[in-house]
């Protein structure tokens, strides 16, 4: 397994990140505002001693007084005839205790003592301390008030455990305890030697100022983040240690002195110009570590709730549904779940006690290969963890040190509208909790009006439908209310504002009259009607007139209608108003930027237009068509008549041409042959018939074109006719001559 170091320092904060083959599994975050106290040496003043709770209070000049249980009060032997365990690095220690005493007997008020901080201040409590001091090195952990020696459990082979005990029992003065830590495997006698002698000579230097020392006092402050990840997470198998800030990466190269010139090659300075933890996508990795739902490879999910006495963890198969049968379905998500719910905890560093509900298995060797799953990931975790195995219910208990807050604590802060409960009232709720306090209050005022403060989204159903649930609480109570919704009250606050007149409370209530010209923002567009956009003013509803396109964008408006829960306006024309065009306010547009729709529009209905007189265009075609080849035949029909007229004159009758005309006239009429006289009507008719009869829908679609396509035709027509005509009489009167 590859493991790499990445530091991010900035102003005030410092970030550092340890990977295992790529993925994120410890995450470190130090700021100065939040100074870290566990591992500092203390001269504490003790400022209460409770014998009903065997515990002390010591003021060691923090915030709160620091705690200190009975077992912790003396270092060496205040105890029991039992042996009391004691931890350090990851290894238990078994200290004999010589008798039991009360704590009464050990620590009186006002006396001084030298305390050293295993807990953080969490929360409303105050730092847990003990008399046992721990002096952590690069390779031992000294203890200078517990005669012992111990090799860390993570060193399995038992013939290297009994060199390094033999080593750190001949190196370490009388009296004091020494626990070999898990780097110093493989490494001479004289490295873990030099080590316990830096130690001691430290040890040396606290005491010194311990002596010195008046009151509540700080003797030794732990290293900082930079120090403690070289001595602490700098081992051989970290193949890549990268910092990017320069001042940090000299510290972490001087501290490694010590190292071979192999291990301070691994140690990089980071000059790229994109963030560090961006380059190895950390950035995201933490938003998800601060999320309740964690999604696993397989589909499946699990999701951490923390409480105020434990932290409990659910999975589930979520989108996984296996491929062969139900038990090994829920065998997958569960051994996966495992090995990712111990990269949760030590990333989140969750401590305290942890209940797993693992998906129900009914055979017991499933559940033993979870547990041993389990364990074995968090046999990695510097941090002790216990598991304890499957209760009766089916659920997982395990415990783990709580050392100090954890990621989300020192990240996150408690919400100040739910107050951490992770849920608040509903609307409708607080809508019905504003009603009573408003028949309340309009008990104990003989006042007309009120003015009620809500947040917007409780004001719109208070106010009702219309106003509906406004006017029928205004009747049952004989008060004029006025409801002002603003995004500055809370949603569960309900605050009466003013109660008065009713024209006092309506200047309070009503923030603009009719007429008012302003300048606003549209939030958003109306529910019901798309096309207007809201404004808001004090927290009083503007319903703007076609700015529903406009939202985000400022506007100017002019007031038209105010009511008692919202007011109506329009949008002011800018370059109207620069001319003086927008006196009666009847020149109002749509600001330029928000017509963009309309602009498409328009060229849509130009272009249908177009397509429109084009049709048209065909349709005269067409019966221009129509009309040129009725002429034709007219004319035709005109040459018969001629000849017959003709032929009638040579009968010797000299009336023949009158009377056929006239005739003909009357043939027209009944729907027979057509006299020249009457070429106009009855060609007009007949080719508005034929345009009929020929066009089917196209005549039906255009008449309007037909009609005058016709009429065209008929004009012409009543020309040649009326030639027709001529020529006819001409040839009568040869005759009778």
């Amino acid at each position: 397994m590859s493991r790499e170091i990445v530091v991010n320092s900035d102003n005030g904060e410092t970030r550092a990140a340890i990977l295992e083959d790529g993925k994120l599994v410890d995450l470190f975050v130090e700021r100065s505002v939040h100074p870290r106290y566990a591992g500092n040496v203390y001269k504490g003043v003790v400022e209460n001693v409770l014998p009903g709770m065997q515990a002390a209070f010591v003021n060691i000049g923090l915030e709160r007084n620091a705690f200190l249980y009975v077992d912790d009060a003396l270092a060496g032997h205040n105890g029991r005839n039992s042996r009391v365990v004691r931890e350090a690095d990851g290894e238990e220690i078994s200290v004999p205790r010589k008798k039991s005493r009360s704590i009464k007997d050990i620590l009186k008020p006002g006396q001084e003592i030298m305390v050293q901080v295993t807990k953080e201040p969490i929360g409303a409590k105050g730092a847990r301390v003990v008399t046992d001091v721990t002096l952590p090195g690069r390779y031992v952990v000294l203890m200078p008030t517990v005669d012992y020696v111990g090799v860390s459990r993570r060193i399995e082979e038992e013939g290297e455990r009994d060199r390094l005990r033999k080593i750190a029992q001949a190196s370490k003065p009388r009296r004091m305890g020494v626990i070999v830590r898990t780097v110093a495997e493989g490494k001479s006698q004289e490295e873990i030697a030099s080590d316990i002698q830096f130690l001691v000579k430290l040890w040396r230097r606290i005491q010194g100022r311990n002596r010195r020392a008046q009151g509540a006092t700080l003797l030794h402050q732990e290293y900082d983040l930079a120090f403690r990840l070289v001595r602490d997470h700098f081992a051989a198998d970290v193949t890549r240690f990268v910092v990017d800030d320069a001042k940090e990466h000299k510290k972490v190269l001087d501290l490694s002195r010590m190292f071979s010139e192999s291990m301070r090659d691994r140690i990089h300075l980071y000059t790229g110009q994109e963030p560090i933890f961006d380059v190895y996508g950390l950035e995201e990795e933490i938003a998800r570590t601060l999320r309740r739902k964690v999604w696993l490879a397989c589909g499946g999910y699990i999701v951490i709730d923390n409480t105020e006495a434990l932290t409990v963890i659910d999975v589930n198969t979520g989108k996984y549904i296996g491929t062969t049968c139900l038990a090994d379905t829920v065998l997958k998500t569960n051994i996966e779940a495992a090995e990712e719910i111990a990269r949760q905890v030590r990333l989140r560093n969750i401590g305290g006690i942890i209940v797993i509900d693992f998906i129900d298995m009914d055979d017991d060797s499933h559940r033993r290969l979870v547990i041993e799953k389990l364990e074995d990931a968090l046999s990695r975790d510097k941090t002790k963890a216990t598991v304890l195995g499957f209760t009766h219910l089916g659920l997982v208990e395990m415990t783990r040190k709580k050392v100090q807050q954890g990621l989300a604590e020192s990240m996150m802060k408690v919400c100040p509208t739910c107050d951490g409960r992770g849920r608040i009232l509903s609307e409708e709720t607080l809508s019905f909790r504003a009603m009573r306090a408003i028949k309340k209050e309009a008990l104990t005022t003989d006042q007309p009006a009120m003015l009620v403060l809500l947040h917007p989204s409780v004001a719109a159903m208070l106010i009702g439908a219309g106003g509906s649930n406004l006017s029928a609480l205004e009747e049952e109570t004989g008060k004029a209310i006025y409801v002002k919704g603003s995004f500055d009250q809370k949603v569960e606050d309900i605050v009466v504002a003013a109660v008065g007149s009713r024209e006092d409370v309506e200047k309070k209530a009503l923030p603009v009259s009719a007429g008012d010209r302003l300048e606003v923002v549209i939030e958003e567009p109306h529910v019901s009607n798309s096309r207007d956009g809201i404004a808001r003013l004090e927290g009083y509803v503007i319903d703007v007139e076609g700015a529903g396109r406009l939202v985000g964008e400022k506007v100017r408006i002019e007031v038209t209608k105010v009511f008692k829960t919202y007011a109506r306006a329009r949008l002011i024309n800018e370059d109207a108003v620069e001319h003086g065009q927008d006196k009666e306010g009847q020149n109002a547009v749509v600001a330029e930027n928000g017509d963009k729709r309309e602009d498409k529009e328009k060229s849509a209905k130009k272009s249908s237009n177009e397509d429109h007189v084009k049709d048209e265009q065909k349709a005269r075609q067409n019966s221009k068509k129509d009309s040129k080849q009725d002429a034709r035949k007219s004319n035709k029909q005109d040459s018969k008549q001629d000849s017959k007229q003709k032929s009638g004159q040579s009968d010797g009758s000299p009336k023949g041409g009158a009377n056929a005309g006239k005739a003909g006239g009357q043939k027209t009429r009944g729907g027979g042959e057509k006299g020249p006289h009457q070429e106009n009507r009855g060609g007009s008719r007949s080719t508005g018939q034929r345009g009929r009869e020929q066009g089917g829908s196209k005549a039906g679609q255009k008449s309007g074109q037909r009609r005058n396509g016709s009429q065209a035709t008929a004009s012409s027509v009543k020309k040649r006719g009326a030639k027709n005509q001529a020529d006819t009489a001409g040839n009568g009167v040869s005759g009778d001559s």
